[in-house]
Parts: C-alpha cells; sequence; structure tokens
C-alpha cells in the first residue's frame, strides 16, 4: 500500500505550504542536532552510556541531549503539535500533527565512531502510537558525518543537500528489477533471539541477491534506497521513529515501502525498494518475520 493511497483513504493532508514549512523545519531540525551530536560528542563518551532493552542497546547522554534540543524547539515554534521520540519523552497533539523523532539512530555507531549514524525528523498525521493508523507527511534525515540531509514532503518529491547547505538537488529510486543483481540493506534487532531468527532470514536471502549490507542505521537505508544507492532494504523490528521519515522520503523518491505483502510498513517488517523489485524482495521475505 503506497502513501498516496493512505492520504486518499483515510487522512487529511495539511495544505501544499504548509507541507513545505514542515520540510524546511523538519531539514533545519534535523540539522541542528546533527551538529550537537556531532560537535559535541564527549570524548569519554563510554562513560555517559546505559543501555535500554538489552545489555547490547546503548543510550548515550547525547541521545537524550539531542531529543531534548528537539523537543525544546518544537514547542517553540509549533506548540500545538505532538511529539513522540525514542527516548521516551511524548507530547498528545492538539492540531493533528505529530512530530516523531528518533535523535540519534545508529547509537551504536556512534558509540564506536562510525560514521553511519543519524537524526531522523519526521511529522506525521494520524496516531503514530497505533499500527497503520499513521502516515508521515514531511520529514528528514541528517547523517552529519555523512555530510548529506535527505528530506521530503507528501507530493513534493525527495530531495538530497549537503549538510547546512541552501540547495539541493532532487533524488530517485534506482530501476534495478532482477533481484539476483540487487544490493540489499538490513539490520538486526539488540535481542539474542531475535537476532537469531534474522540470521535465518539472511542465510536464504543472502544467496538470492548480489550482497546485503548492514550499516547500522535503518534511516540511513531508507535514504540510501531513495538515493539509489541500495536496490532494496528490509529490517523487521523496526519501531515509528526507525521509519517515519524514510519511509517518506523513499516514497517521494518513486519508491515503494511495505509490510511484505499488502500491509502497512511496521514493527512485524519493513520492505522498500523500487516498484519493480519489491514484489520480488518481498515474495522471498513471504513467512519471514
Amino acid at each position: 500500500m503506497t502513501l498516496s493511497s493512505h492520504f486518499r483513504r483515510r487522512f487529511r493532508i495539511p495544505p501544499g505550504p504548509l507541507l513545505r514549512k514542515l520540510e524546511d523545519l523538519a531539514v533545519e531540525l534535523a540539522d541542528s542536532a546533527g551538529r550537537l551530536i556531532h560537535d559535541e560528542r564527549p570524548a569519554d563518551l563510554a562513560a555517559t552510556t546505559s543501555t535500554k532493552s538489552s545489555d547490547t542497546d546503548p543510550v548515550t547522554v547525547m541521545d537524550t541531549r539531542s531529543e531534548t534540543l528537539l523537543h525544546e524547539r518544537l514547542a517553540a515554534v509549533r506548540p500545538d503539535d505532538g511529539v513522540l521520540g525514542e527516548e521516551g519523552a511524548s507530547v498528545a497533539s492538539r492540531s493533528g500533527l505529530t512530530w516523531v523523532v528518533d535523535p540519534i539512530d545508529g547509537t551504536t555507531n556512534y558509540l564506536y565512531g562510525i560514521p553511519a549514524y543519524a537524526v531522523s525528523v519526521a511529522v506525521v498525521v494520524g496516531d503514530p502510537a497505533t499500527p497503520g493508523e499513521w502516515a508521515p507527511v514531511a520529514g528528514a534525515v541528517c547523517a552529519p558525518l555523512l555530510g548529506t540531509t535527505w528530506s521530503a514532503r507528501h507530493g513534493g518529491g525527495a530531495r538530497r543537500r549537503s549538510v547546512g547547505a541552501r540547495t539541493d538537488s532532487p533524488i530517485r529510486v534506482g530501476d534495478l528489477d532482477e533481484l539476483g543483481r540487487a544490493l540489499v540493506g538490513t539490520g538486526f534487532a539488540y535481542r539474542p533471539a531475535k537476532r537469531a531468527a534474522q540470521a535465518r532470514v539472511l542465510s536464504r536471502v543472502l544467496p538470492q541477491v548480489r550482497d546485503v549490507r548492514r550499516l547500522g542505521s535503518a534511516a540511513i537505508d531508507l535514504c540510501l534506497v531513495a538515493d539509489g544507492r541500495l536496490d532494496g532494504y528490509y529490517e523487521s523490528g523496526l519501531l515509528p521513529w526507525d521509519l517515519a521519515a524514510g519511509w517518506l522520503i523513499v516514497e517521494e523518491a518513486g519508491g515503494r515501502v511495505t509490510g511484505g505483502d499488502l500491509a502497512d510498513p511496521s514493527e512485524r517488517l519493513v520492505v522498500a525498494a523500487n516498484p519493480a523489485l519489491l514484489p520480488r524482495l518481498a515474495n522471498l521475505l513471504a513467512g519471514s518475520e
């Protein structure tokens, strides 16, 4: 199911001028938080790190500082909008719009100094806490060490720019339709039992595609599909803040994002690719989630 069918059927879309402002704000927020986590990363970051869902699921002091910055900026300029963030802070919406933010997507990479981490900022309609009852309308993903911000708004296409730049370039998904030649991204959960199940899926996928990449940031993976640098992507276990901005960016770049069948992308499964490749990748994954 595409975002377009979502909107026609179920959601009230903000008008075009507001969508443009929302995208610009998402870019501004993602870039600001990206600068914060890059410029103020503590030398002793490991000493400020705790864990969440498992002993290998880190949260750093900079995750918290980045989310606080995003909340404070949004409270100042969009006080009636809701906020849903990965680190637990949430604000109910009075406007019908909710900002879904991931203050550092790829925290393990960030902890180890690996460049593949990002700030993801999206504004959605519907209820992002309820699977299948929300969809993004504008969003941005800033990867500060990659020097790149991707963004999109509903009906306005997707684009890429250098972090902090005023000009951007449109992006488009690739057109590969052969699964055997596809470079596919994926990711793994933190809990051992889930990782074991994902490894079994990987063992089935890997012989059927050109190769598989595991970068460690779902937001970046989705943007690379939108940018034509990955042919496809799949992962189970994603939550709204992992998915929201990248989902829209892929769709606005001409791609498709589904739950592997006609369902919405969800924690159960996310599959992204161009429209020709997506059914082939989804069929390969059928029953794997």
